[in-house]
């Protein structure tokens, strides 16, 4: 049941975000609201997701991790019940921000009530479980809202959202709460200065498409961010009850497969994010058929992660499948090169179930494998400190990378405001066929520079999770040595 009761939150914690995106021209029509009002229905939820994780994380070890997810999701209950109800674009901005900090509460107690209450191969076969719920929240969440717009209106989407969430309440009385032995107070300074530090960062990569990244406010609010950050560690050190324990980032094997879901990032949710508008855009496909191709992207992320656990428990080194699941990123983004406007779906059928499975095989083992490293006294801390890395490089990452986009094509169709439609999937004006090319010579280029940033992180976490060779070197002399003679 506890398993059951976490899968089921973290299977509609990431719904929430890709099931929203299909939502928005909806609300933008219901709502008559438009451009960056509009994107805040989804920047707001990551926003806040990504700033309250290691804060939510820590507040968990003190004051106990099944009350703290029972408040985060009874929290995003209501976030979500208040967007469906929302007259207007501001509350539901407000709305959805409000489910951000509840989910970052979910996310960080649910991992942390696993570490803590399955061990050995019964944590690892939690974790991958875990990891398929989350990947069927991602690839299920496009596909139900998107019947649940056309059937229902936009506003069930949310609807769903909380009444999924309440099921899984109901049965919380069957977790058992657990806290750290020693509960001293909640470093608040701390926690204030980081979430204002990662605010700031992620709002400035938001904002930054936008405003132009060498605008005054760009400029000032990345540099605040990166300001606060440093003030924060500078804080942690010195802090007798630290919000973020700092050994856990010297822990070179913990801070490398804390890095997992920053190159899957990289691999994988860019391609989850923006693949869609160039299917539909530049090789006029039918959303529902974009999104028919994108199964085989997303379908090994549901049947990958049990298998990988599988292999764990039998002896497979979980070094090794990381870092062939990073492998695999570069090697598909590289291959995906071959799409253009009338490629068959038989031609990138090969790249996108390579990306897929690398994803698969990351999600839940890399989780696990890091908790592992763990003791039970700072899960919260670590499970933390581990979502912040990932929701945090998925605001950024996304931002960039769409920025980047738009100024490749803005550089092959002459005009910016040409290309900022056509990575959104509008490929008419132009030259006849000039966009859909750009876009494509555009996304080309994005693919081996994320190709060749997959193939960097591979061989640095592969590196990082490597036995130190001393200690193996002892391993090694102390099996082969014979055993000493008992002096009597």
């Amino acid at each position: 049941m506890t398993l059951a009761v976490v899968m089921l939150a973290f299977l509609t914690v990431p719904m929430s975000i890709s099931g929203a995106a299909v939502a928005l021209p909806d609300i933008g029509a219901d709502l008559r609201t438009a451009g960056a009002p509009l994107q805040w229905v989804m920047n707001a939820y990551n926003l806040t997701f990504a700033s309250f994780t290691l804060v939510a994380g820590s507040t968990a070890d003190l004051v106990g991790r099944r009350r703290t997810f029972v408040a985060s999701a009874g929290l995003f209950a209501v976030g979500s019940l208040a967007a469906a109800a929302a007259p207007g674009i501001a509350l539901l901005d407000a709305a959805r921000a409000l489910s951000g900090i509840g989910s970052a509460g979910v996310f960080a107690s649910g991992g942390a009530i696993l570490a803590t209450t399955f061990d050995g191969a019964a944590r690892t076969r939690a974790f991958a479980a875990l990891g398929s719920a989350a990947g069927l929240g991602l690839a299920a969440g496009p596909t139900l809202s998107g019947w649940l717009v056309g059937a229902l209106g936009w506003r069930a989407t949310f609807g769903t959202h909380a009444a999924l969430v309440a099921v899984a309440l109901a049965g919380v009385g069957y977790v058992a709460e657990s806290r750290a032995a020693q509960r001293p107070r909640l470093d608040v300074t701390g926690a204030v200065v980081f979430v204002a530090g990662l605010g700031a960062l992620v709002l400035g990569a938001v904002q930054g498409p936008e405003w132009g990244w060498t605008s005054p406010g760009v400029v000032a609010l990345l540099a605040t961010g990166v300001g606060l950050l440093v003030a924060f560690v500078v804080l942690q050190a010195r802090s007798a009850a630290p919000l973020l324990d700092l050994s856990l980032a010297k822990n070179r094997r913990f801070l490398a497969l804390c890095m997992v879901p920053v190159v899957s990032t990289f691999g994988f949710v860019t391609l989850l994010t923006y693949l869609p508008t160039y299917l539909v855009g530049a090789s006029g496909l039918s959303p529902q058929r974009a999104g028919t191709v994108l199964l085989l992207m997303t379908a090994p992320v549901l049947l990958a992660p049990p298998l990988a656990g599988g292999l764990v428990n039998r002896g497979v080194s979980p070094r090794a499948l990381i870092t062939l699941s990073l492998a695999l990123f570069a090697g598909g983004n590289a291959w995906l090169t071959v799409i253009g406007p009338s490629t068959s779906v038989a031609v990138i059928a090969g790249p996108l179930l390579m990306v897929g499975l690398g994803a698969g095989l990351s999600f839940g083992v890399g989780d696990g494998a890091a908790m592992s490293l763990v003791e039970p006294e700072r899960a919260g801390m670590a499970t933390g400190f581990l979502n912040t890395m990932r929701i945090g490089s998925e605001a950024i990452v996304i931002a960039v990378y769409g920025a980047v986009l738009v100024s490749l094509i803005s550089g092959r169709v002459g005009s910016k405001e040409l290309a900022v439609r056509v990575a959104a999937g509008d490929v008419t004006g132009g030259a006849s066929g000039a966009p859909a090319a750009g876009f494509t010579d555009a996304l080309h280029i994005a693919l081996y520079g994320t190709a060749a940033v997959c193939v960097v992180g591979t061989v640095a976490i592969a590196a990082a999770l490597a036995q130190p060779r001393r200690r193996v070197a002892a391993e090694v002399g102390a099996a082969d040595s014979p055993a000493p003679t008992k002096v009597t």
